[in-house]
């Protein structure tokens, strides 16, 4: 491959334009064409790969020029009191596109320039379409002010001269070294902080769906805070002084330049593209700069995929030394002159000051077992708080002997088990071999799904963040304040007989992501061979097996088929066969539901998993031979709430009255509680005509969020329709429904529902609000205007992103009552509604629909009739209504773009 000949520096301004731009005359239009044709030359020498360093130092020397000449165009270069002085990333000779560029005016204490010029020079600035931040200072304000502000230090210590004398920003400079304020011991301490208060804004993580590739963990700040320490404490002017001064070594000086260096042409192209200072990766900026960066070929999902897996690469890289060189500055500027704590551990290891210590500078290639053996120590010993920063190294040193024959050896093996088995900190544990390498060296597999994004709105991690945090969640269990959230999961994982092996099935649930293909079966191959390879037992190797074939299973029975039906629960039991595979299976699926993403387990699926976990170890108790009969359901049912009602008060004969008049199926789908619920409020609302609109909690102090909305009115075939549209514009989202019809023409309806935003408080708290959506519903269903002008809120600029074509097909169910059609499409506002009247329109009995936002898309099953209640069995029946439904959605999710 021929590559271009670049020049050895990149274009600056001439002696001309210097001149020309320095006149007092220079026209506003000519400092931008000027500046413009300067930025058009760099992004073009940025498309042809020039470095990328030689860029963002050359467009910060092209400004130091113009700045330059603006000052002295405004006569600013006779203040000989009053220094131009460039700080923070500017002061650093660093500058992006579009980048702003921070100013200090110094002036000399008791000296009094001219106000009038340096406004003239800042407006200057301004009308130039320079980002400018400034601040006008003499040296003791400087000093006063540094001497509080971390920030204030920070930028003095990144300062350099533009114009003026240079004797202002020395003295400054002497009066705020570490002698008069901000110690090194102090300045690390308060910068230390200062990350992790930045870290925790986001989470703690570098692996968000739309990073910040400048403050998040990982990012271009964690890479500055090593640069300020070093500069402040060491007194270094280069990042590669620490290879000098034993904190870097020479490969770890390359990488780190190399991951910063992917970072600023990443940034460089954001501001190209966004056309302003930006340093978020939005999705539709993902989109773009796959293209800029060479992912050019059809799948776009995979291109943005792979590209995002770069970017994430190079944070973990820069995450991983700024937590070593962390360590390493720690020790050598906190404890340096402390008493050591030495605890000799065994021949290999030692614990100093409570951070394991190798006892060999050459332990891991003399005994590479060690590197495994360094956290199994750590796991089992609840006073090592970490690993030394000298350890550390050693050990990534020495990660090139993981190869097979170090896999393989049974000493490993062993101990990796031993690790997964530790009594503390597992997760931390798995996190520090993660971003050190060995896990990905140990186990090839996890190590293909570092940094492996999924380019959806659902997934809001990489794969191998997400499959950490289900581990977390599942580690979280054993605490007091979990059992609280998920106490079925919490008492479950307490009697499973080897709890190990469910961290080992969650390790390996989603493995093969990425790879094409149905990742649980492929993942199967995987875990199987882990086992295998670790000594397994046959049964303990079909159960984990088991588990990640079947991850999914649980949570995509809960949320798409109707599991009031009792053939549902059945089929379940039978798939699931024994109490032991359906708690493995709960509580795995409850952390992988936690780990997917943190708005998704609201009060509907956790009363979802709920329900199904418990008819499941109703129908394994009463056995598999004995299904439940719907008529013995419904009679139970019935007793519950007849039980319920006598407590109130409510004559039973008033009950069976109103019962006598609707559809048995009610009963077969609807518990005790919610039958009583509904007839008294029909019994109270008679003899009424208008609707009833009754509304509660779903019930449970753990499931509060959503709210159930009971209506009773005489029947319309646009009911399900208009319902949906009001919901849409009270800003509710309907998560199940249940449609149910009397002998009189009255329709009872039950909604469940949550705030769009999934907010868990919002709406069962606000008596206010929910006020308002009970006479809104009364009020338009009385009297029913056309739904379509109700919908008016607009798509979110996210959602427009992903608009990929709808899906649409019948499924078989265990009992064939209602048709099931399931539908997959962007989630666009007024979806629902849509269907609802497209079911009006081609004669769709509805009588349940189960709906699931995963992200940007839908997933939601409508339960159906033909008009007079028969099933829907015509091949060319169910391809048109798929056909025609599948047409509609797509016109409308473009029309709603």
């Amino acid at each position: 491959m021929d590559f271009p000949a670049f020049p050895d520096a990149p274009p600056l301004l001439t002696q001309d334009e210097k001149h020309e731009l320095a006149q007092p005359s220079c026209s506003i239009q000519r400092y931008k064409a000027i500046l413009e044709e300067k930025t058009a030359a760099y992004d073009n020498l940025f498309h042809s790969l020039y470095p990328i360093e030689k860029l963002v130092k050359g467009l910060s020397s092209v400004y130091d020029e113009a700045l330059q000449s603006a000052w002295i165009a405004k006569g600013l270069d006779q203040e000989e009191s009053v220094s131009l002085v460039a700080v923070g990333g500017f002061g650093r000779s660093e500058l992006h596109p579009k980048s702003d560029i921070d100013l200090l005016i110094l002036v000399k204490d008791d000296a009094t320039p001219q106000k009038d010029k340096i406004e003239a020079f800042i407006t200057l600035l301004w009308d130039i379409n320079i980002d400018v931040g400034h601040s006008v200072r003499t040296i003791s304000e400087c000093i006063e002010m540094a001497a509080q502000d971390i920030t204030v230090i920070t930028n003095l210590i990144e300062s350099r001269t533009l114009y003026g004398s240079e004797d202002l920003l020395a003295n400054l400079k002497l009066n705020t070294d570490t002698t008069h304020m901000w110690d090194g011991h102090t300045f690390y301490k308060a910068k230390l902080e200062e990350q992790k208060r930045r870290h925790a804004k986001y989470q703690n993580t570098a692996y968000n769906l739309e990073p910040n590739l400048k403050e998040c963990p990982g990012g271009l700040r964690d890479m500055q805070v090593i640069d300020w320490v070093a500069k402040r404490h060491l007194h270094t002017h280069r990042l590669s002084a620490l290879i000098d001064k034993s904190f870097l070594s020479e490969d770890e000086y390359i990488q780190l330049k190399g991951a910063v260096g992917n970072l600023w042409r990443i940034r460089w192209a954001l501001h190209m593209i966004s056309g302003r200072k930006e340093d978020r990766l939005l999705f539709d900026h993902q989109r773009t700069l796959t293209k800029v960066f060479g992912f050019d070929d059809d799948d776009l999902k995979r291109n943005v995929e792979r590209f995002m897996q770069g970017y994430y690469q190079s944070v973990a890289a820069i995450q991983q030394l700024n937590d070593l060189l962390l360590q390493h500055f720690e020790e050598s500027f906190l404890l340096a002159d402390a008493n050591d704590s030495i605890e000799i551990l065994n021949e290999r290891f030692q614990s100093c000051n409570g951070q394991l210590e190798a006892r060999s500078p050459t332990l891991f290639q003399d005994n590479p077992s060690a590197m495994l053996e360094l956290y199994v120590l750590r796991g089992n010993n609840e006073n090592i708080k970490g690993i030394r920063a000298n350890t550390m190294r050693q050990l990534r040193d020495s990660l090139d002997l993981v190869d097979d024959a170090f896999r393989n050896d049974s000493k490993n093996t062993d101990l990796f088990l031993d690790i997964i088995a530790s009594r503390y900190r597992l997760t931390s544990i798995l996190r520090s071999m993660k971003h050190i390498g060995l896990l990905g060296r140990y186990l090839p597999e996890f190590g293909a799904i570092i940094g492996q994004m999924q380019h959806d709105l659902f997934h809001i991690y990489t794969v191998d963040a997400h499959t950490l945090h289900l581990v977390e969640n599942l580690r979280r269990l054993w605490l007091p304040e979990f059992k609280q959230k998920f106490p079925i999961s919490a008492q479950a994982i307490r009697h499973l007989p080897k709890v190990e092996l469910l961290y080992i099935a969650g390790l390996y649930h989603d493995i093969a992501k990425g790879r094409g293909g149905d990742h649980s079966e492929l993942g199967c191959v995987d875990a199987q061979a882990f086992c295998e390879r670790h000594g397994l037992s046959k049964r303990d190797t079909a159960l984990i097996v088991w588990l990640v074939r079947n991850h999914l299973f649980m949570s995509v029975t809960a949320q798409r088929k109707d599991i009031s039906d009792p053939e549902v629960i059945w089929e379940f039991a039978s798939y699931v066969k024994d109490q032991e595979h359906l708690d493995y299976l709960f509580i795995l699926t409850v952390a992988d539901i936690n780990a997917t993403n943190p708005t998704m387990w609201n009060s509907w699926r956790a009363s979802l998993m709920r329900q199904l976990y418990l008819e499941t170890k109703r129908a394994l108790r009463r056995g598999l031979d004995y299904p439940i009969d719907a008529d013995m359901q419904s009679d139970e049912h019935k007793q519950r709430a007849l039980e319920a009602l006598i407590e109130r008060n409510v004559d039973f004969t008033d009950a069976e009255e109103v019962w006598s008049k609707i559809e048995e199926e009610y009963f077969i789908r609807s518990n005790g509680d919610e039958i009583a619920w509904n007839t008294e409020a029909i019994l109270r609302h008679r003899p009424s005509i208008k609707p009833l609109v009754a509304i509660s909690p779903l019930g449970g102090r753990n499931f509060s969020g959503a709210s159930k909305v009971f209506i009773y009115t005489p029947n319309s075939r646009h009911l399900f329709a208009v319902t949906a549209a009001i919901f849409e514009q009270l800003g509710l989202t309907i998560l199940d429904a249940k449609i149910s019809n009397t002998t009189d023409n009255y329709t009872l309806d039950t909604f469940v529902v949550m705030d769009v935003n999934e907010n868990e408080t919002s709406l069962h708290l606000d008596q206010e609000r929910i006020s308002v959506i009970r006479e809104t519903l009364t009020e338009q269903l009385n009297n029913p205007s056309l739904y379509e002008s109700l919908v008016q809120r607009y798509t979110p600029r996210i959602l427009k992103i992903f608009n990929s074509p709808a899906t649409a097909h019948f499924v078989s169910q265990p009992e064939e009552v209602w048709s099931a059609l399931e539908v997959t499409a962007p989630d666009r506002p007024g979806l629902l509604a849509l269907i609802g009247q497209f079911f009006v329109n081609n004669k769709i009995m509805l009588h349940k629909a189960k709906v699931a936002t995963l992200g940007e898309r839908v997933e939601d099953t409508f339960y159906i009739t033909e008009e007079d209640g028969e099933l829907i069995t015509d091949i060319d029946r169910m391809r048109s209504i798929c056909d025609l439904l599948k047409e509609k959605i797509d016109r409308f999710s473009q029309a709603m773009d």
